[in-house]
Formats: C-alpha cells, sequence, structure tokens
C-alpha cells in the first residue's frame, strides 16, 4: 500500500517521524512530504506538491491553520483514505474530503498500525 506521510519531519521526537519508520517496519511503500527536504531511515522528504500516482492512504501531519493551502492538491492525489491524526482533526476539510468519495478518518496511524488495522477494507462506508 502507498501512503503519503504529509507533514513529514526529519526530527525524532515528531510523530511523523515515528510513523515513516512504523509504515516502513510494515513495508508500505511509503512517500514523504514536509516542509523542509531531508530524509529519514532511507525515506526522502519531498516539498511542495510533487506530482504522485496511486496514492492509498494520507496520514497528516499539520494542524488545522495550515491545511488550507493543500486542501486541492491532497483531494487531487485521489487516495481511498484520508487520516486525521490527533491534533489534525478539520471539520472544513473532512467534509470536502468526503464530498470527495475519499474516506476521512479520524485516527492515530500508529494505533492503526500497532493493532492491525491499517490496511484499508474495500467496503468503507463513506
Amino acid at each position: 500500500m502507498k501512503v503519503l506521510v504529509f507533514g513529514a519531519s526529519v526530527k525524532e521526537t515528531r510523530y511523523s517521524n515515528i510513523a515513516m519508520k512504523m509504515l516502513k517496519e510494515y513495508q508500505h511503500e511509503i512517500v514523504a512530504i514536509g516542509g523542509r527536504k531531508g530524509e529519514v531511515d532511507g525515506i526522502e522528504i519531498l516539498t511542495g506538491h510533487p506530482e504522485l500516482e496511486h496514492v492509498d492512504t494520507i496520514t497528516l501531519y499539520i494542524g488545522p491553520a495550515r491545511q488550507q493551502e493543500h486542501y486541492d492538491y491532497l483531494i487531487g492525489l485521489s487516495p481511498k483514505r484520508i487520516i486525521f491524526n490527533p491534533g489534525t482533526e478539520n471539520l472544513e476539510f473532512e467534509r470536502m474530503v468526503t464530498q470527495a468519495g475519499i474516506y476521512a478518518q479520524r485516527v492515530c496511524t500508529l494505533v492503526l498500525l500497532r493493532t492491525g488495522q491499517f490496511e484499508i477494507k474495500e467496503n468503507i462506508a463513506l
């Protein structure tokens, strides 16, 4: 499964950093976009809005105040799901995501991975 970590950081104490490492541990294909270029555990952190294809899940690690400028880009990637990790909850964006036919999930990526619930179920109810 291809997962975009949006809001990626090279700082080891950041949850996005921990998520990248854990997603790699669980053998997911990872793309990372952050505010600064860098690398985490062999994963390159890109910046801006690069062209990406076949993204299954976007896991958000930026707060609501900084999300608006990325709405169109993230929805335009046509993922099956966008995960709103704790602290990233945003009703406006969640509604837009749902209206675009994308599953909006308020949950912690790390918890999903550790409890075996990260995989996307094909019968997701929107």
